[in-house]
């Protein structure tokens, strides 16, 4: 009898269940806002057609986008709710300054940082938190500050000359990262985690970092498990996790300890004169509400900015350097234009920044790295909340999230000839950057651009003039596999991820 009621109960409850999705179907079809707009008829339905490239195929949707691009055009529909457009053209209405641009909450929800700037939806809000941090990383600042990178620069080298006195092979990619790692944390919260002091360079915390991405896109789309995750107690997850597990934990939880030391520092409290020496401080010290210097809020701030530094610098020295030492005619090159530079500085190694900023090829070389690896592969949508967005014949409801992505525009033929090719010649001539002025953008563009920018480009001058003039690296079966995106990480995502495999020697003299 009971089995007949619960039966009786079953029936109605899938009947309601698939009207409903039969008739959000519909709605979504013919009636939704972006009916009209041209696209797979699966994505226009359900956001599991993104899941299935996101979660099961491992971060392919934005390679599938690209594709989807080619069918159906230059604007498409990629989700119930969003658009997408690879027009470069578009780029720079997109990516402006001029007006009010909100985030697309869905993606940025996944994080689980809604108090950070990152992640802050609104445009006015994140406004306001993000103008104490602009003198932090601000090109000045940078600069004034460059002797942090030359410090975990000099490390760097004395560990790469430890590889090259007992001729073992070194991976060239785990050190890098726990070199840019070193950099970031003294310089955001002025603590070094001292990476390239230990033996293996923590290699589950770059390999952990690497692989963070995962764990996003699936948040992405199961909502409740980002939150779940994170109210975890850190000793708990650091107990059921694998080895890289624990150490991106353990880490976590001293950012978040040395973040609360700093709060309760007297050296945290207003100062009427010189730079604050932290982020922190930074925070503290600004004209930002108490609600707004809250320990969750300005935990969450320093958390996401340290996790945007960390392995996004790293990824581009990875590329560049592969790129350079495979090719003897650009290594020498570069290494004559160091040379010559040296020696009207009357030095032999350690040009500053500022000199370094100023040479033609060294500079083309980076911008090509940062063209093939910028600091992200995934879309970055923008919602315009209070107008309607015109492209070409097509308008935009106000309040559609619409997204480029930077990846796929640095692949435009028509801007890059020869697209898949690592050439800095390109970037000797003067054409391809009057092409490129409006649509290069490796650290996005508008009012959300990277806030560590001129970080990352101070690590990547330094770096790669330091190394190239120091070290031969013979490349030891390493291969496009380690440094192309063919993932959407968050970050680059690549085919190999265990590292760039090297045999050091000292440059000749």
């Amino acid at each position: 009898m009971e089995n007949i009621k619960i039966t009786s109960l079953i029936a109605p409850l899938l009947l309601t269940f698939l009207i409903y999705i039969l008739s959000t179907a519909l709605y979504r079809l013919y009636f939704h806002p972006l009916a009209r707009f041209p696209g797979p008829k699966l994505a226009a339905v359900t956001r599991l057609y993104e899941a299935y490239y996101d979660v099961a195929q491992n971060g392919k949707f934005t390679f599938k986008i690209a594709d989807i691009h080619k069918e159906y055009g230059p604007i498409v529909r990629i989700s119930p709710h969003e658009l997408h457009v690879s027009d470069s053209t578009f780029f720079e209405k997109l990516y402006c300054q001029e007006g009010q641009w909100n985030k697309y909450a869905w993606s940025y929800d996944a994080f689980s940082a809604k108090y950070s700037s990152i992640c802050t939806i609104d445009h006015d809000l994140h406004k306001r938190r993000r103008a104490p941090l602009n003198a932090f990383f601000s090109k000045a600042t940078v600069s004034s500050r460059q002797g942090i990178i030359q410090t975990h620069l000099n490390k760097l080298c004395d560990r790469i000359l430890d590889f090259e006195k007992s001729n073992d092979t070194l991976n060239l990619g785990t050190v890098i990262s726990a070199f840019t790692g070193d950099v970031a944390t003294e310089y955001i919260i002025g603590k070094s985690y001292n990476n390239l002091d230990r033996q293996d360079f923590n290699v589950n915390m770059t390999n952990v970092l690497q692989s963070s991405g995962a764990m996003w896109r699936i948040t992405k789309h199961i909502r409740f498990l980002g939150p779940t995750l994170k109210s975890l107690p850190i000793p708990v997850v650091e107990k059921i996790g694998d080895d890289g597990a624990k150490a991106f934990f353990a880490f976590l939880k001293d950012v978040m300890q040395t973040t609360r030391d700093i709060m309760s520092s007297k050296s945290a409290q207003p100062s009427s004169e010189g730079s604050a020496p932290t982020l922190v401080h930074s925070i503290l010290q600004s004209n930002l509400s108490p609600e707004e210097k809250s320990f969750d809020r300005i935990n969450d701030e320093v958390s996401t900015v340290l996790g945007a530094a960390l392995e996004t610098t790293a990824q581009t020295l990875r590329l560049v350097l592969y790129y350079v030492y495979s090719d003897p005619s650009m290594l020498h090159c570069l290494r004559a234009e160091l040379l010559d530079a040296a020696e009207n500085a009357g030095v032999k190694q350690g040009l500053p920044l500022k000199t370094l900023e100023q040479l033609p090829y060294l500079t083309s070389i980076l911008m090509e790295g940062l063209r093939l690896s910028p600091g992200l592969a995934t879309r970055l949508a923008r919602i315009a909340p209070d107008r309607s967005l015109v492209y070409d014949t097509w308008t935009i409801p106000a309040g559609t999230p619409v997204g480029m992505t930077t990846i796929l525009m640095h692949m435009d033929e028509n801007i890059y000839p020869e697209p898949q090719v690592f050439d800095p010649e390109r970037w000797m001539h003067a054409e391809t950057r009057r092409k490129a002025d409006r649509t290069y953008a490796p650290f996005s563009r508008g009012t959300r651009i990277c806030l560590g920018m001129q970080l990352a480009w101070a690590e990547l001058y330094m770096t790669v003039a330091t190394l190239v003039q120091r070290f031969d690296f013979t490349l030891e079966g390493a291969g496009p596999k380690d440094v192309v995106c063919v993932s959407d990480q968050f970050i680059i995502g690549t085919e190999d991820s265990s590292g760039l495999k090297v045999h050091v020697s000292k440059a000749a003299e």
